[in-house]
């Protein structure tokens, strides 16, 4: 019983450890993001989206996987985290070998000169990426969240300053390269520095053959979910504008970084606590129902507010010229809902050693994805964004079947376990959503209803008894009593 409580403590002093990493480290890059939108055009941010399509594809196949697997294997040794290692730098030299054989290519591809250079100095992070890919699985594996918090939080300021002194000076999308770069470079010098792991000078292919038998499945999902997103973006720089591109992917950024890092940083930390009791079935589905609980009620609220508020948040935040990004960003706060439950089962299956399923899942989902792509991207931006609504919708369909069946938790679970949240964000969102014929200018509207939409919602919290918002309390108040 102590065993029990003690690894409860840690799960949640993980969490902690996580959610505040993920937190801090996103809120200081949504600023320089914030920052740079001021400085640089809109055109800048769509030459780098442009980039990024080829880049972000080359980069699952280090980060995602083999590094998985390290952390999912319950007797993973110096052996194992050495070969994926040694593995990982040589498939990321290959890699980056081809992006830079292939940039000139690229450029011509999207008739934009100064995409060849981009791509070659872009391309690098792949290679710095392999490395730290086997770090941060390390970090998982061990429970060491603390450290990745320094890391990434300092990784984060010094790529900002960097970025932001550059566009200051004129670099124009130079200085997004720069950002992009040497955050990872800083964050993995720091785990270095910080975590008491290196490579030793040993190899096995039969342990890469191994840990390849579990992470392939988790490559290919995460290969597949990434080829699908980013030839939306492929297609939209090349039949559309470059404006049209920022947009676009500005509208999916602020909701992305919000259940993307809010949510993994809860996933993060389940993944190997669930691997570790992945022979106690009924254990593992009370801290995914737990999880799910704890994060819809978190970040439902967040989406909801920023969509009602978008307005008034793009014109004060980002500025008029980035007006284009509003209808973009409501409906990905949408789109993005799903994913709140999604994630913390990903990895509850993960740990139950049934990546396959979660693959099976999302690859049909991925072709219905294509299928729709092919139909819609002449027609508009919109069109392709329709699709995006159709195929997740046909997903969501897809897990209410596979959640009772293998994880244990069925579709009516999981609308019960939310539905108080639903209910929240609706009794603060309506209120919202109407404050804007007062007329007032952007600023004071942004304020008045960020600070109408919080009251609404934790008075709802209070008078509704909700657990999590108790949980919440209880969390805070510990921390401050071990301060």
């Amino acid at each position: 019983m102590a065993g029990e409580i003690m690894e409860k403590q840690k799960i949640i002093t993980n969490v902690i450890w996580k959610f505040a990493e993920r937190i801090l480290a996103q809120g200081v890059s949504l600023l320089v993001s914030i920052i740079l939108a001021r400085l640089l055009m809109p055109e800048d941010y769509g030459a780098i989206a442009m980039v990024t399509v080829f880049i972000t594809v080359a980069n699952v196949f280090v980060t995602s996987g083999i590094p998985n697997a390290l952390i999912q294997k319950k007797d993973a040794d110096a052996l194992d985290f050495s070969s994926v290692f040694f593995f990982n730098f040589g498939v990321s030299l290959c890699i980056y070998i081809m992006l830079f054989l292939f940039a000139p290519m690229i450029a011509s591809f999207y008739d934009v000169e100064i995409l060849c250079p981009v791509v070659r100095v872009m391309g690098l992070r792949i290679v710095v990426a392999s490395v730290n890919s086997v770090q941060h699985a390390y970090v998982s594996r061990h429970m060491m969240f603390r450290k990745y918090f320094f890391s990434t939080l300092f990784g984060t300021l010094c790529s900002g300053i960097v970025g932001i002194a550059m566009a200051y000076m004129g670099a124009g999308i130079w200085a997004l390269v720069a950002q992009y770069m040497v955050n990872t470079i800083i964050d993995t010098i720091i785990l270095f520095i910080t975590v008491n792991w290196r490579p030793k000078w040993a190899f096995s292919f039969q342990r890469v053959k191994r840990l390849l038998a579990f992470g392939w499945r988790i490559l290919f999902e995460g290969l597949s979910d990434t080829v699908v997103g980013q030839v939306q973006n492929l297609i939209i720089g090349k039949v559309y504008t470059a404006g049209d591109l920022a947009c676009y992917t500005k509208g999916q950024q602020f909701p992305a970084v919000i259940v993307s890092n809010s949510v993994s940083s809860i996933g993060a930390v389940l993944f190997p606590a669930m691997s570790n009791v992945q022979d106690q079935k009924e254990y593992v589905l009370q801290m995914l129902k737990k999880s799910v609980r704890m994060a819809s009620y978190i970040i439902y609220p967040v989406l909801t507010g920023l969509a009602v508020v978008a307005p008034s948040f793009v014109h004060v935040v980002l500025t008029d010229k980035w007006a284009g990004a509003i209808p973009f960003l409501q409906a990905f706060c949408l789109l993005n809902a799903p994913s709140v439950a999604m994630i913390p089962r990903h990895q509850a299956l993960n740990a139950l050693g049934r990546s396959d399923v979660f693959m099976y899942e999302h690859m049909v989902a991925r072709v219905v994805s294509v299928v729709l792509l092919m139909f819609t991207y002449r027609i508009s931006v919109w069109a392709i964004l329709c699709g995006s609504f159709a195929s997740t919708a046909i997903l969501m369909a897809i897990i209410a079947f596979t959640s009772k069946r293998y994880v244990g938790y069925s579709y009516l679970d999981q609308i019960k376990d939310i539905i108080p949240t639903l209910i929240g964000c609706a009794v603060m969102g309506i209120p919202v959503y109407f404050l804007r014929f007062l007329n007032l200018p952007h600023f004071p509207m942004l304020i008045v209803q960020v600070v109408t939409g919080m009251t609404i919602y934790i008075l709802y919290s209070v008078i509704f008894k909700v657990p999590e918002f108790h949980t919440c309390l209880s969390m805070i108040k510990r921390m401050i009593r071990k301060k």
